[in-house]
């Protein structure tokens, strides 16, 4: 036998019996698992995916009918379309853009008009831009004076249903968290958020101001110091707390 056959046979020997460890160990694996085995990471295990919070659009509505001959908005009506679009800035942070329709060929549409120039008004002194207020017309039949409808599109957290207890605790040999875990958690949260679209994604970064970055660099380019002065009061004050 030529060293070159006894090199071949050494090494179908040695594939011969990795092949058969291999084997062994896949067996030991198989075998180990008892009927109905179940494998931990394969659960949903974190809260937010066995009880996900579902959130959703929905349009918020205020109606304001105009009566024909009416001189604009009267000041409740002012107070109403002030207080709607303060929670669309304010609770909504101003989701989308702000819509308003009104009538056209009915007998209260130049009325409507100026009820529609108010309304721009308002919103502009609560620090709307213009071009976040869009004005679109509607036909309407049958209603002497219709109303002027303001809407924007906001979105709601639905929070999940809690209170499943389908297992025993006591007698799961698999020790799995309970169906109900972390439920009452993320109900609460679904229900104290503050804008739920903040559980979408991040919010766009608004621009940053450049009153004290000017001031900052022009102090700079006169060589002198950027450091905020303080007087002797409030250097004492917070020498003591420290």
């Amino acid at each position: 036998m030529t060293t070159s056959s006894m090199h071949h046979k050494v090494a179908r020997r040695t594939i011969s019996l990795a092949a058969m460890g291999a084997a062994l160990l896949l067996s030991g694996c198989s075998n180990g698992m008892e009927p109905g085995g179940h494998v931990a990471g394969w659960s949903m295990i974190s809260p937010d995916q066995r009880h996900p919070i579902i959130v959703s659009e929905q349009p918020a509505t205020h109606s304001v009918r105009v009566a024909r001959g009416s001189d604009g908005l009267s000041p409740h009506q002012r107070a109403g379309v002030a207080d709607f679009i303060g929670r669309y800035r304010g609770a909504d942070a101003g989701n989308g853009s702000l819509s308003i329709a009104v009538p056209s060929g009915s007998a209260n549409e130049i009325s409507a008009l100026k009820a529609v120039a108010d309304a721009r008004e308002i919103a502009r002194d609560m620090g709307l831009d213009d071009s976040r207020v869009s004005v679109s017309p509607y036909r309407t039949s049958g209603d002497r004076d219709p109303a002027m409808r303001i809407s924007y599109t906001r979105y709601v957290a639905e929070a999940p249903e809690c209170g499943m207890w389908p297992t025993n605790l006591g007698d799961d040999a698999r020790n799995l968290p309970s169906p109900n875990l972390g439920c009452a958690t993320q109900r609460n949260f679904a229900m104290q958020v503050a804008n739920p679209a903040d559980l979408l994604g991040p919010r766009t970064m608004t621009p940053a101001t450049g009153e004290r970055r000017d001031a900052r660099w022009e102090k700079f380019n006169k060589g002198e110091t950027t450091v905020a002065k303080k007087d002797q009061d409030e250097r004492a004050s917070t020498k003591g707390e420290n």
